[in-house]
């Protein structure tokens, strides 16, 4: 039994060794799946399959502007909380909430009736006094009556005048006034409620100008200074992105500790009072020009061991470049090195591309 299960192994060997060397012979009289199918060999070329479809540039010169781009907020040229320096009932709401005053416009007022009726007390008192004080210096002329009494009765008439200009003065405390030019907000009391000096009243909002606040970091700081123009840009949800030009005009004197950035505010003149306060807002400072500069997109740009590499199109085919770059921006980067002006870069399938590759062009940026 073992010696034909022996024997028959030595079959299967010997069969296995046969049908190998017979194959290619086979194969090739009958032809192979690979013909059959149409697909390619292993000793194929890669490049044989279909070429890529890319979109591509011709580089030319241009001008780039190193940016500082940051994020801030348009805050008011001037906002308060308003409230009485006196304590009282309200008797009188004198704005209409959200609509513009004056400087100086009367806003709220408290109970003052004692105070008025305490005034004209003391007002009634004057005619009698100035008189006193008259006669007093006709007889001092005279010599019929000692200096100390005029000048007792001159104390009196000058006391009452300083007690005058102290009830009105408390009356004036009795009244809210705008302090500026602005915007009235939503008031927060009605008439008939008892302020005191804690009681907000309403907030008063200066936009027109509006202030644009912003922070650079330690490295771009020496590069702002007062006068510098900015571009500030927000969304309009009528038309769109929106873009305004501001001026610095003030830099904060010492640098944040915890952040390390420098806090910058621009005014724009908002006369229009488009730009709302408290509205965040894209901010672009320019800080120097290239004239005549080679660019190309970051995304044609391939980081490959320490090795900037972009691909050329040039009949039919990809072939790779090392490149040197320079200055960054937002979407586009300064090429030093490696480039002409009139080379045709792919910017599109990048990390599809090898170089050789037949590629299509689908559309051409000139």
């Amino acid at each position: 039994m073992r010696k034909k299960m022996r024997w028959g192994i030595i079959a299967v060997i010997v069969l296995f060794i046969i049908g190998m060397i017979a194959y290619p012979s086979i194969r090739k009289l009958f032809g192979s799946d690979d013909e059959a199918t149409g697909a390619p060999g292993p000793s194929d070329s890669p490049y044989r399959r279909p070429a890529l479809n890319i979109n591509a540039e011709i580089l030319r010169p241009q001008e780039l502007t190193d940016k500082i781009i940051t994020i801030g907020t348009a805050i008011p040229d001037e906002e308060v909380d308003l409230s009485f320096e006196t304590s009282g009932k309200i008797v009188g709401i004198y704005f209409k909430e959200g609509t513009h005053v004056k400087q100086g416009d009367l806003l709220a007022k408290i109970n003052d009736r004692p105070m008025q009726a305490q005034l004209k007390k003391l007002e009634a008192e004057v005619p009698l006094a100035r008189d006193r004080v008259y006669r007093q210096r006709a007889l001092l002329e005279k010599d019929a009556v000692s200096r100390e009494a005029f000048e007792q009765v001159t104390t009196d008439y000058e006391k009452l005048m300083a007690d005058i200009e102290l009830v009105k003065a408390n009356i004036l405390l009795t009244e809210l006034r705008a302090p500026f030019d602005g915007i009235i907000g939503l008031r927060s009391v009605s008439e008939g409620a008892y302020a005191t000096p804690a009681t907000q009243i309403v907030k008063l909002t200066k936009v027109s100008p509006i202030k644009i606040e912003f922070s650079v970091n330690e490295s771009h700081a020496a590069d702002i200074s007062e006068g510098t123009p900015i571009i500030f840009r927000l969304e309009n949800s009528e038309r769109g992105m929106r873009e305004y030009g501001a001026k610095v005009y003030a830099v904060e004197s010492k640098m944040d500790l915890a952040t390390r950035t420098m806090r910058v505010r621009a005014t724009y003149p908002n006369e229009r009072e488009e730009v709302q306060p408290g509205r965040y807002v894209s901010v672009e400072v320019s800080k120097h020009e290239i004239k005549n500069a080679l660019t190309v997109p970051s995304e044609a740009i391939i980081p490959e061991m320490g090795r900037n590499i972009v691909y050329l199109y040039g009949a039919g085919e990809a072939k790779y470049t090392e490149i040197i770059t320079g200055l960054r921006t937002e979407s586009r980067v300064q090429v030093l090195g490696g480039l002409s002006e009139g080379d045709t870069l792919i910017t599109t399938g990048v990390m599809q591309l090898r170089s050789g590759m037949k590629v299509t062009i689908d559309n051409i940026t000139q």
